[in-house]
């Protein structure tokens, strides 16, 4: 089945099978390979993205399921230039990863937080990505990163779009 959906501000058009999960079909069929597979349960957070403005768990979405979407990845992030998303440059600066694994998956459920709430407190933030695991961190610099994000102001919230006509 043909599926189409922006995907980091680029419009797809892609053949699908109709069980094709969206994590599978992000990395799988477009190669945007920084949304993880750690669970296909919804128990972990490392495959999370933004579709429609709201972060979701892509391992238990199919890829039907976001026809006509707007789909955000860790890729579509960045600005075209290569600058990083505030919260990219949070984590960094903050130390806010370890060995990387769910560091996609934070980033963007981060991204999730501050649309929600674009000046939390370290409870609010806590509670905003704990459906995110992380087995390295404690969370501590997670947590701080996403407070220093926060500085930034509402932009922190915000994912970029723009639109060009990608088929395959």
């Amino acid at each position: 089945m043909q599926v189409s959906m922006t995907v980091n501000g680029q419009q797809r058009t892609d053949e699908v099978e109709p069980r094709t999960l969206l994590a599978h079909h992000l990395r799988d069929n477009l190669g945007l390979t920084a949304t993880n597979i750690g669970c296909d349960s919804t128990s972990c957070g490392a495959c999370t993205v933004i579709v429609d403005g709201l972060t979701v768990k892509s391992c238990t979405v199919l890829a039907l399921q976001a026809e006509g979407s707007e789909v955000t990845t860790l890729e579509g992030l960045a600005g075209p230039d290569g600058e990083l998303h505030p919260v990219q440059a949070a984590f960094r600066s903050e130390h806010g990863l370890q060995c990387g694994f769910c560091t996609s998956g934070m980033v963007m459920a981060a991204v999730g937080v501050l649309a929600d709430n674009p000046n939390p407190t370290d409870r609010e933030v806590r509670e905003g990505i704990e459906g995110n695991l992380c087995r390295c961190t404690g969370y501590h610099n997670i947590v701080r990163a996403v407070l220093k994000a926060a500085e930034s102001g509402p932009a922190a919230g915000q994912v970029p779009t723009a639109k060009q006509e990608v088929t395959a």
